[in-house]
């Protein structure tokens, strides 16, 4: 007999599937269809980004990162399979994050999209490392800074520091942010600025704990607003180009690691 994800095999219930909540689920079904998406197209896909043309055999490592999104994804959906799951995400993140997004801050240190880019993939490290927080067993790891509360802390310093500078893009590139606002909201400059200061506030409030749990819930709400009130009409418009499916890809990806990240502190008052 199966219910609610266990099997339960002469009186005995084995758990297969192994949900730990609504983030959690959405984050691995995004991985899955963005290994999906990576391996048809055979190119890297926004959190993948940042690869020199120059680097050797740069197809195959798109293929690979294609690979490691599907496995890990659907390794986070189960028991046996999660803690390892989420140890080579947050692996993998750490590495490219060092190497395609850190590295170019010694290359060009004064171009916001090294630091927007750095930002991400902080985002995305950070909410793989609340999941390796998860499933982890203190007593059994042997990088104990990594799991338990001092995981956590250094998961959040980390997505905090990712929202800084999406804040400060917004006042760099306001002329091709406020453009984005829908039709229908007056104002468009202002609330342009706004969201710009709303991550920086989000930011600020994640690195010093001072109302954490309220900037990260709200920064998952604003990116997912984002995604649907920006992003969406103009993927219905049919007049989408490259780099906005990528950036409506992004935005998903994003959203859904914010939420991660806000679901960290649903034990904390």
């Amino acid at each position: 007999m199966q219910t609610n994800g266990s099997i339960t095999l002469n009186g005995t219930e084995r758990r297969a599937l192994n949900i730990v909540s609504v983030g959690h689920a959405l984050f691995a079904i995004t991985m899955i269809a963005l290994g999906v998406l990576g391996l048809i197209k055979g190119q890297f896909l926004p959190i993948w980004y940042g690869v020199p043309k120059s680097v050797p055999s740069r197809e195959v490592l798109a293929y690979l990162t294609a690979l490691i999104s599907l496995v890990t994804g659907v390794g986070l959906l189960w028991q046996r399979t999660s803690l390892i799951a989420s140890r080579i995400l947050l692996i993998s993140f750490v590495i490219w994050m060092l190497l395609f997004r850190v590295s170019y801050i010694f290359i060009a240190p004064f171009e916001v999209n090294t630091w927007w880019a750095c930002g991400e993939s902080a985002v995305m490290v950070a909410a793989a490392w609340v999941l390796y927080v998860w499933f982890a067993d203190d007593r059994k790891e042997k990088l104990s800074f990594a799991t338990g509360d001092k995981g956590l802390r250094i998961a959040r310093i980390l997505y905090g520091l990712g929202m800084i500078p999406f804040g400060i893009a917004h006042f760099i590139y306001l002329k091709f942010t406020y453009p984005l606002v829908p039709n229908w909201l007056p104002w468009h400059v202002f609330w342009a600025y706004f969201t710009g200061c709303t991550f920086i506030a989000a930011g600020v409030a994640m690195i010093s704990g001072v109302c954490a749990r309220l900037a990260a819930t709200l920064s998952a709400w604003q990116m997912g607003l984002f995604t649907v009130l920006v992003w969406i009409p103009i993927l219905f418009a049919g007049k989408a180009n490259d780099f906005q499916k990528g950036e409506f890809i992004d935005s998903i990806v994003l959203t859904v690691a914010a939420w991660v990240v806000a679901e960290s502190y649903r034990k904390t008052r």
